[in-house]
């Protein structure tokens, strides 16, 4: 299966792949560490295409790990899937080798994510330099609403009752 964690960021989108990984037979492939891996500093740009890149890279890894053991699953973190478009290639994939595709969106209230982000620069523990309060408007005011099934799953829960949550709509019937 592959499953899209989409959702602003700061919503809880890693924290909730994070946890899904260990409870599932999975991978996560995450765009922002994906990136840091193939670009030096000097080179990232945080641009469109710089993400639609390295978006095109992890389907061609999912493939291949799909490909290799339909067992597992392989969890897309670090878009928002923002953009309509940028669901299309993932559900062709899914298509492709005949396995399910399951969309998680994470959401919670602009003041948590905002503290979130806060957070996070203080610690300067995410990969991604360009996170900010900012930033997080920017893709509120243009994003495109996922249209289909989809898990929307509010991370102001516990971590605990969003990985039941989410394992529940995952595993469940369809």
């Amino acid at each position: 299966m592959i499953i899209l964690m989409a959702g602003l960021p700061a919503t809880g989108k890693s924290a909730v792949a994070r946890a899904l990984s260990t409870a599932l037979p999975s991978i996560v492939l995450d765009k922002d560490s994906a990136r840091a891996a193939l670009f030096p500093p000097s080179e990232i740009d945080y641009s469109v295409s710089q993400d639609d890149l390295v978006m095109d890279i992890l389907r061609q890894a999912a493939a291949y790990i799909l490909q290799r053991d339909r067992s597992k699953h392989v969890l897309i973190d670090g878009r928002p899937f923002a953009k309509r478009y940028q669901l299309e290639p993932w559900k062709t994939l899914a298509a492709e080798l005949d396995v399910p595709v399951r969309i998680i969106e994470c959401v919670c209230a602009d003041e948590i994510a905002r503290q979130r982000l806060a957070s996070a620069a203080a610690r300067g523990d995410h990969v991604a330099a360009n996170r900010d309060y900012a930033m997080y408007r920017r893709l509120k005011a243009g994003f495109e609403p996922i249209v289909g099934p989809k898990l929307v799953l509010d991370t102001q829960q516990s971590l605990e009752q969003c990985v039941q949550s989410a394992l529940a709509y995952l595993l469940g019937p369809k």
